[in-house]
């Protein structure tokens, strides 16, 4: 067998197992025995192995989104705040931490930004 042929063996087997691992790396690699570094590289330098990595690991986050929904529909409510605290932000559901400072006084910060000295060189 070729080493092209070996590497594409090798992608198909890191490819199934991100499926098997939903999309997390270090298992995947453990599963087909592929080296952290070559794994990247195939990323980089292969457009249609990263195009597939992205589309395992948008698959797995399709099923997590699945699961937040039922935990919702479930009553769950740290479910429902979580899914309102990064999906509501446009409506509102924004968390906030307010400082108070001496006397139930706003805190003031001054920030003062000196340029770098210019150099002659």
């Amino acid at each position: 067998m070729s080493s092209k042929n070996k590497t594409e063996q090798s992608k198909k087997r890191m490819l199934a197992a991100l499926a098997k691992s939903f999309g997390v790396v270090s298992p995947a690699l453990l599963i087909a025995k592929v080296g952290r570094t070559t794994f990247y590289e195939w990323c980089k330098t292969d457009p249609d192995f990263k195009k597939e990595v992205e589309e395992c690991e948008g698959e797995a986050l399709d099923m997590a989104e699945t699961q937040l929904y039922k935990q919702i529909q479930n009553g769950n409510t740290i479910a429902t705040i979580f899914y309102l605290k990064t999906k509501g932000k446009k409506r509102g559901y924004v968390e906030r931490q307010e400082w108070a400072g001496v006397d139930d006084q706003p805190l003031t910060f001054r920030v003062n930004i000196t340029p770098p000295e210019k150099s002659d060189g």
